[in-house]
């Protein structure tokens, strides 16, 4: 890829913060804990941010935590460009989203200086790899937190799309229990107390 050539560092940097703007006009599928609205994307990176810094304690592995921030932060940038995949879709977004975010990091890390770009991209990259104790962190807690926001509000997204009790473990265990065994254990019982919500007759097929 390529990064800003030919123009003033700091235009470049001004011209990528207020692209970062249009990351609060990103809606997701959940929804915030109160059940209010939507979250958008870049309260979603901020609650990971602030997630890689106080569950950093509980840590299966050690690791930087600035730079598990700074990658948590960094990581759904791309979805000014790509938008948001649902986590449980299967169909053609989902077949698309590597080839749609790549495109777009190329793009939005591209309006930085050199050193500027590559690092984000690099972290970006090494995020998508997960094969670092920083990356499996943040994608431990990149699961959790939704689930979290899930599990507060009751579960509406899932039922809404016909998420099962099975579905969400298959997706999310391997990762938050890998990485937060603790963590995991708390929101394994937290979610087997709305089971009943997500598989009983009144959920969505």
């Amino acid at each position: 890829m390529t990064y800003a050539l030919n123009v003033d560092p700091v235009d470049a940097t001004l011209e990528f913060f207020m692209q970062l703007d249009l990351l609060k006009q990103v809606e997701r599928r959940n929804r915030l804990a109160d059940g209010s609205r939507r979250e958008n994307t870049a309260e979603h990176s901020w609650h990971l941010g602030m997630a890689a810094i106080v569950f950093a304690a509980f840590s299966a592995e050690p690791i930087d935590v600035g730079r598990a921030v700074a990658m948590a932060l960094a990581h759904d940038i791309v979805e000014i460009d790509a938008g948001d995949t649902f986590a449980y879709d299967e169909g053609a977004e989902a077949a698309s989203k590597q080839a749609r975010e790549e495109t777009a990091a190329d793009r939005l890390f591209g309006l930085l200086p050199h050193a500027q770009g590559a690092h984000l991209r690099e972290l970006w990259d090494e995020y998508e790899r997960g094969d670092t104790p920083e990356a499996r962190y943040v994608m431990a807690i990149d699961r959790m937190a939704p689930m979290l926001l899930n599990m507060a509000e009751g579960g509406t997204t899932w039922r809404e799309h016909g998420i099962s009790h099975d579905r969400v473990v298959e997706r999310n265990r391997v990762h938050i229990e890998t990485a937060l065994p603790e963590v995991w254990q708390r929101a394994a019982q937290r979610l087997a107390a709305i089971q009943s919500s997500l598989d009983g007759p009144d959920a969505a097929t």
